[in-house]
């Protein structure tokens, strides 16, 4: 990716938080201000829209194809996450706002109630700590396919990206028995879920010009398959 084009992805992504309300803080920076009320809360629903499956095939083709190395010297440290968004919320707390139902927050911005669809396996949790978010593309998988030649500021906005398909609310289960495997190694438990999925993925890797190995191809082709007509 170049550095032209990486910049031009952060300040689209940060432009796009401000559209919304949101600001893409330092990580080690802590906004001042209040907690948000309520009402202030951004009125974001569920994951961002992958591009349909037409549109995603096409990105999906237009991706390198090329053999993954283990890049030597990753950290998740390399991907400051979660920063703060607004007020005292982080990432993480957007998310679980964004995706669950029934959202009430403390006045640091914690969930302390609410319900929690999983996507992935079809679980519900009543408790945040039940829940994890996860980056539908793994930090390592993006470290091994391209990440390790960013900045740490390019890599920051991209582990805390909500304005693409990249974060999702999902049981702490199935987050942790994906952890950084690619579509070509773990797909969701529920094959409901494959159509968006990919699309997702593709999105995601598409828009900050990461490779993809043939494996992950060929999985992402025919979970793409699934989205019918």
């Amino acid at each position: 990716m170049t550095r032209h084009l990486r910049r031009t992805l952060v300040v689209t992504a940060v432009s796009a938080l401000a559209g919304l309300g949101l600001t893409a803080a330092p990580a080690t920076a802590a906004t001042a201000g209040p907690h948000t009320p309520a009402g202030q809360i951004p009125s974001l629903r569920e994951l961002p829209e992958p591009p349909d499956p037409v549109k995603a095939r096409e990105l999906l083709a237009d991706l390198v194809v090329a053999d993954e190395d283990d890049v030597p010297g990753y950290s998740r440290s390399k991907f400051p996450h979660w920063i703060t968004q607004y007020g005292t919320c982080d990432t993480r707390e957007v998310v679980l706002q964004r995706d669950g139902q029934d959202v009430v927050q403390d006045d640091q911005c914690r969930s302390i109630s609410g319900t929690w669809y999983s996507e992935y396996d079809g679980k519900t949790a009543a408790s945040a700590s039940g829940i994890d978010i996860d980056h539908v593309v793994p930090l390592k998988e993006a470290w091994r396919s391209g990440a390790s030649q960013w900045t740490t500021p390019e890599r920051r906005a991209f582990a805390n990206d909500l304005v693409h398909s990249q974060l999702i609310a999902v049981s702490a289960g199935s987050n942790r028995a994906k952890g950084d495997k690619d579509p070509g190694n773990w797909k969701p438990p529920l094959q409901s879920y494959w159509c968006t999925y990919s699309r997702a993925w593709i999105s995601v890797k598409a828009n900050y010009q990461l490779t993809a190995n043939p494996a992950e191809a060929a999985a992402l082709s025919q979970m793409l398959d699934t989205c019918g007509t």
